[in-house]
């Protein structure tokens, strides 16, 4: 059964479609009613991690997502910049420009802040301890969304030029081969640093001097909480389903991957 969260979007509704074709019913989470009715059977999730921290201990679902830490620890050959994970309070003090974001869950936008005092502070989900990725500015001149299963490439789109939606199916994009190569190339290089099911977002830096263009990996995201843009609904499936599922039926080498449940 794949159980998704009530918020429409594009992407549920392929993954929905392609789910109810494979041979799994589809239930939305509309509540309390919801859970307790589907007790006992083996659920999959696609949705935010508000909602999957709410129902995920009750479902016994096993949610997997990347360490915090595996965009910092990346060689600088893969990244193209620095980067480094700390604390919201550290990049409070920053006084240059720099680009932050939360490494898991989206508790405020992923962007380019004139210095620290423009973070956010307060509120229900971020405090002074909240881990967040600081680096270097850049410019992206293109990026790829990749669906990973088992160490390679699923499926994958084209989402953004320099920060702007475009998007296009992998398997149509003149960059194909370049794209598979980079991203295998990081695959095979740091094996089991990733759970088995994630996505890749992976792109080309532009030098702001020279105007020469670089691969670099973006980061890592949860499945099940990704865009899939126009990527094949039915291979990035089998990618969601693994990464949250049932709990007892994760991959010992998953393990270290699993989100906490309430």
């Amino acid at each position: 059964m794949l159980v998704t969260s009530a918020q429409q979007s594009g992407t549920r509704e392929l993954l929905v479609r392609a789910a109810l074709e494979s041979g799994l019913e589809h239930v939305v989470l509309e509540g309390p009613g919801t859970v307790a009715a589907m007790a006992g059977r083996a659920v999959h999730w696609y949705g935010g991690p508000l909602a999957a921290d709410r129902v995920a201990a009750r479902l016994g679902l096993g949610l997997l997502e990347p360490a915090d830490a595996w965009l910092a620890e990346l060689p600088e050959g893969f990244t193209g910049r620095r980067i480094e994970l700390t604390t919201l309070s550290e990049a409070w003090a920053g006084r240059r420009p720099m680009f932050v974001k939360p490494p898991g869950d989206k508790q405020f936008p992923a962007a380019v802040y004139a210095d620290g005092t423009r973070l956010p502070r307060g509120g229900e989900r971020i405090g002074p301890d909240t881990p967040v990725l600081v680096s270097e500015v850049v410019t992206f001149a293109v990026e790829y969304r990749l669906f990973v299963l088992d160490g390679r490439i699923a499926t994958g789109s084209r989402y953004a030029r320099y920060g702007r939606l475009d998007v296009a199916a992998l398997e149509q994009d003149p960059e194909e081969p370049a794209v598979r190569a980079f991203a295998e190339e990081l695959l095979s290089s740091r094996p089991g640093t990733v759970p088995s099911a994630v996505v890749i977002d992976v792109g080309r830096i532009q030098d702001p001097d020279t105007g020469a263009e670089r691969w670099a990996v973006v980061e890592a995201n949860m499945p099940w909480f990704a865009h899939g843009y126009a990527a094949r609904p039915n291979l990035v499936l089998p990618v969601v389903l693994r990464s949250a599922g049932p709990r007892d039926q994760v991959l010992a080498r998953d393990h270290r991957f699993l989100r906490p449940t309430a």
